[in-house]
């Protein structure tokens, strides 16, 4: 949990964030939807319906699955949001997202802050491959960063970020010692993440290594 954040003031920024991404959703052309997203080989449709996997998803499909993977959980996730993208049409998962705002599902070991950050994360995955111009309100952001920006956590993503220092332009935050990388916090959370940005979202000497081409 983060400092001097409760589990129900984290529980109400999780039901939020939902309903903003429902509504965000819903306005979406229909063409948005098999668009790709910032999550490697998936569109907005393989990450909404990953988003949501808990919403629909019995405990014994989840550890079918995961025989089925062999115990690798990224290869059960991609199979899962791939089979259910086209289970359902975009307006179910909208609605999937509003009646869950406050559904109390956690990954494991993450706790609700890892709920949030699920949410949040997926959310930028789809927003900035759109184009949309959503801010993730400052609070969650220092929530998510809090549990982010960790050792374990990029070693789960696989970041590379020796000799860079993360430096958010839009509010007081900073990670890291070496190279300056500057950009918004929400920006940043997507490098440590793991992914890769559209051109012109950070700048300093080393934004190249995590721009898209």
């Amino acid at each position: 949990m983060g400092a001097g954040s409760s589990e129900a003031e984290v529980r109400e920024h999780i039901a939020a964030e939902r309903r903003e991404l429902a509504e965000l959703l819903e306005g979406l052309p229909a063409e948005a939807w098999d668009a790709p997203s910032l999550c490697a080989g998936w569109r907005v449709r393989e990450v909404v319906a990953h988003m949501t996997m808990p919403f629909h998803s019995s405990t014994w499909r989840f550890l079918r699955e995961m025989v089925r993977a062999r115990g690798d959980f990224n290869r059960m996730a991609d199979r899962c949001a791939r089979l259910d993208a086209e289970k359902w049409p975009a307006e179910e998962f909208v609605s999937m997202l509003r009646k869950n705002a406050r559904h109390p599902w956690k990954p494991p070991g993450g706790g609700f802050q890892g709920a949030l950050s699920h949410d949040v994360i997926h959310g930028l995955d789809v927003t900035l491959a759109l184009g949309v111009d959503r801010r993730v309100p400052e609070e969650r952001l220092r929530l998510i960063l809090e549990g982010s920006d960790s050792a374990r956590s990029r070693r789960f993503f696989g970041t590379d970020l020796e000799g860079v220092r993360l430096q958010a332009d839009d509010m007081e935050w900073a990670s890291g010692s070496g190279r300056p990388l500057i950009g918004h916090a929400q920006d940043l959370l997507l490098v440590i993440c793991g992914r890769k940005l559209p051109e012109g979202r950070l700048r300093g000497e080393p934004a190249a290594r995590f721009t898209s081409v």
